[in-house]
């Protein structure tokens, strides 16, 4: 009996030390880990997701999210919310960052490409070709157009430029349904709220409830450019890793998967 209590008491101290010594193992671990915040344009949220779980795998850090609207993500930044990457549907919003100082210097690049289409919901009828001047408000009726927020939202802004390239803007403007990104435009479509809807072709691609009935000409609009960047005082190990693994081959491939094109 001595002699097993006295076993005891020699093993507790054991039993104390190793559990102290994993815990700080761990602790060490965690602390060794970057943590990463990326704000994305919506239209990259399945891409973006993808990938962050290809980074994480390989124990490069921890990513968390904001995805909505490139001018909406813009505008927080702006204000100071705790982005360290930045990724943008088209350039004027990384622009405004830029001229504000928000932009770490020397790291944006232009990361990728998309196409615009005009979609329906998938058991819709409708033919359309998208010529100049063709008949986009009498497809309509009395019924909206579904689309970004022209003033202010990348997809809005890019379709806006398109129909007035194409002549006809000023027919469907009040007919407009003015979405807060490009993903709440295509589910208007898909609840059947809107005959038709205005996104880039990778919204479309991800989606079981609508299809594509016209591609948008490409010279009826700027090239749509996804730059990227680190925000001003955020180049950390971490976040430059992160921004570096997006040019990376297996990134290339996600992006692809998903219908963009690599610039």
């Amino acid at each position: 009996m001595k002699h097993s209590s006295r076993s005891k008491r020699l093993l507790i101290p054991f039993l104390v030390l190793t559990l102290c010594v994993t815990l700080f193992s761990f602790s060490a671990r965690a602390a060794d880990t970057p943590e990463i915040t990326v704000f994305a344009a919506a239209s990259t949220t399945n891409a973006i997701t993808d990938i962050i779980a290809l980074f994480t795998a390989e124990n490069k850090g921890r990513v968390t999210t904001s995805f909505a609207s490139s001018s909406t993500l813009a505008k927080q930044i702006n204000q100071g919310a705790p982005a360290d990457v930045y990724l943008s549907a088209n350039p004027k919003w990384m622009g405004f960052l830029e001229k504000n100082n928000m932009i770490e210097p020397g790291t944006r690049f232009d990361l990728l490409g998309n196409r615009l289409v005009l979609i329906a919901p998938l058991d819709s009828s409708m033919d359309v070709t998208i010529t100049s001047g063709f008949n986009l408000a009498g497809l309509l009726g009395q019924e909206k157009l579904a689309m970004g927020d022209p003033d202010h939202v990348p997809a809005g802004i890019y379709g806006k430029q398109a129909l007035t390239t194409l002549g006809v803007w000023e027919s469907v403007a009040s007919k407009v349904a003015r979405a807060k990104d490009v993903r709440a435009a295509l589910m208007l479509v898909e609840r059947g709220e809107a005959p038709l809807g205005i996104v880039y072709a990778t919204d479309a691609a991800i989606s079981k409830k609508v299809k594509v009935v016209a591609f948008f000409p490409e010279n009826s609009h700027p090239a749509i450019t996804y730059p990227v960047a680190l925000v001003s005082g955020k180049a950390t190990p971490g976040a430059r890793a992160f921004l570096e693994f997006l040019k990376t081959s297996a990134s290339g491939a996600v992006f692809e998967k998903y219908g963009f094109s690599l610039r």
